[in-house]
């Protein structure tokens, strides 16, 4: 058996751990989403899904339903890999965003907002992909865990919370995000509870219908 130091020479708590399976996340109750699906008798790619869906509740101003994807599988024999990341329409090129927007150091300006601004999302088409080739659980299953945190509800973690805060006076006066992202007038605190119904609503949709609902 080889040797090897467990002594940890960094200033954290953290500690190896032995397990038959992990999941790691960002945010623990995504890691616990993912181990339910196993729990379940789910695969690695249903734990996977299923922490994804949920990242898009408790850490919502990283990740959303409109975000990309990219993953990698080993299946035992063959590794696979899925580029699900965002399309540019056809008209988009250097010149429409110089003749619209302008230049800016001599390069064609970039707008921030609107719709110039959004490439096409394939996070949720991505999910339903991996799940066609890898899942062994129905895909709604995947939604479950995510569906009841976005309808119960989760305490705000304080990096969560920082993002937040940051992210507020820039978007609060963009169509909609006041209403679901700053209930009480502003981004909610460290261990806020906060809920997301119309969120757990488009999930059941999509955990019914397939990513083409949307």
């Amino acid at each position: 058996m080889t040797r090897f130091n467990w002594q940890n020479p960094y200033p954290t708590p953290r500690l190896p751990v032995f397990a038959r399976n992990i999941v790691s996340t960002s945010h623990p109750l995504a890691a616990q989403a993912g181990l339910h699906m196993l729990w379940k008798g789910g695969n690695a790619v249903d734990a996977a899904i299923a922490a994804a869906v949920a990242i898009t509740v408790v850490d919502p101003v990283s990740c959303g339903l409109g975000g990309d994807a990219f993953a990698l599988v080993w299946d035992g024999q063959k590794l696979h890999g899925l580029n699900v990341s965002g399309v540019s329409p056809a008209a988009w090129n250097i010149d429409y965003f110089r003749r619209k927007y302008g230049e800016e150091n001599g390069l064609a300006r970039q707008p921030k907002r609107g719709w110039d601004a959004v490439t096409v999302p394939g996070v949720i088409a991505g999910w339903e992909a991996l799940h066609a080739k890898f899942g062994s659980l129905p895909f709604a299953d995947l939604m479950e865990p995510a569906i009841e945190i976005a309808e119960r509800g989760h305490a705000v973690a304080s990096i969560v919370a920082y993002k937040w805060a940051a992210a507020a006076p820039e978007l609060q006066n963009q169509p909609g995000f006041a209403d679901v992202f700053m209930p009480r007038g502003r981004a909610p605190e460290v261990s806020e509870l906060v809920r997301f119904p119309g969120h757990a609503n488009t999930l059941r949709h999509i955990a019914k219908h397939g990513a083409r609902v949307l």
